[in-house]
């Protein structure tokens, strides 16, 4: 034999599930633009770390290349091979140097878009 449940019961069940429901909401609310930023935030960071090694390579090729080995390189703009082995912790991309008449240029190129962006060094040669 079923005992049908008071009327009071049930309505303190049902203001009770409405508080939760609320709740959940409120909770998911706040919960949310927290997550999002957490994403964007290690997106960002992981472009900044991609820049700065690719700064330190640039930086250090340069330094080798205006030293007197940009003596052994052809006139015009063709890929420069890396061996710095920081440069297995960079996304695909290339290394770039133009030699002209008067000016170096060895510059980083990622493939891909949001990956610490294009690093430059430029200097001018006697």
């Amino acid at each position: 034999m079923v005992i049908p449940a008071p009327k009071k019961i049930l309505r303190q069940r049902g203001a009770l599930m409405a508080e939760l429901l609320v709740a959940i909401a409120l909770l998911a609310l706040a919960v949310l633009p927290i997550g999002y930023s957490i994403t964007s935030e290690r997106l960002v960071a992981r472009a900044a770390y991609e820049r700065a090694v690719a700064m330190e390579i640039v930086d250090g090729e340069m330094e080798v290349l205006r030293a007197g080995e940009w003596r052994a390189q052809s006139s015009g703009a063709h890929d420069y091979p890396i061996h710095a082995l920081a440069a297995t912790n960079l996304p695909p991309g290339k290394f770039l140097l133009t030699l002209d008449s008067s000016k170096l240029r060895l510059e980083w190129l990622p493939a891909k878009k949001h990956h610490g962006g294009p690093v430059v060094r430029e200097v001018a040669i006697q």
